[in-house]
C-alpha cells in the first residue's frame, strides 16, 4: 500500500501545481467606492488589473476615457495620480492593463491605420 501511496502523492501534487490559475484579474475604475488603484494592488489580491475603460476612440475621435468619478480626464491633471498608482502597481508586480470598450461608448477601429493613430494619441499623452 505504501508502494502505490507515495508515487499518488507525488502525482497530486504535481498535478495541483500544474492546474493552478496563472492569478486573478479584476477591473478597476468604475466604482468610486473601490478606492484607488494603488489600493486595489496593495491588497495583494490580484496579479493583474484593467482599468476600465477607454470608451471613446477610433474614426477620428480623441481617445476619452470614462472613470466613473476617480477623476475627471477631461480636466488637465484631473487623473494624475493614476499614473502613480499604476507605478506602485507595478512596482508591486501588478500587471496594469487598459481596457478598451466597455458596456458604453463611442468606439470601433475602422483599419490597421484607424489603429495606429488611437495607439500615437496613447502614447504620446502618456
Amino acid at each position: 500500500m505504501t508502494v502505490i501511496a507515495f508515487p499518488l502523492l507525488i502525482f497530486t501534487s504535481l498535478l495541483i501545481s500544474l492546474c493552478q490559475g496563472a492569478g486573478i484579474a479584476t477591473y478597476w475604475g468604475q466604482n468610486t467606492g473601490e478606492g484607488t488603484l494603488a489600493t486595489a494592488c496593495a491588497t495583494g489580491n490580484y496579479q493583474y488589473i484593467n482599468i476600465a475603460f477607454l470608451n471613446v476612440f477610433g474614426n477620428g475621435q480623441t481617445p476619452k476615457m470614462n472613470l466613473a468619478g476617480h477623476c475627471n480626464p477631461s480636466i488637465a491633471g484631473s487623473c494624475s495620480s493614476i499614473g502613480n498608482d499604476i507605478a506602485a502597481c507595478q512596482s508591486s508586480g501588478v500587471k496594469v492593463f487598459l481596457s478598451l470598450g466597455g458596456g458604453a461608448g463611442s468606439y470601433s477601429l475602422s483599419s490597421a491605420s484607424d489603429a495606429q493613430q488611437v495607439i500615437q494619441t496613447l502614447y504620446r499623452s502618456c
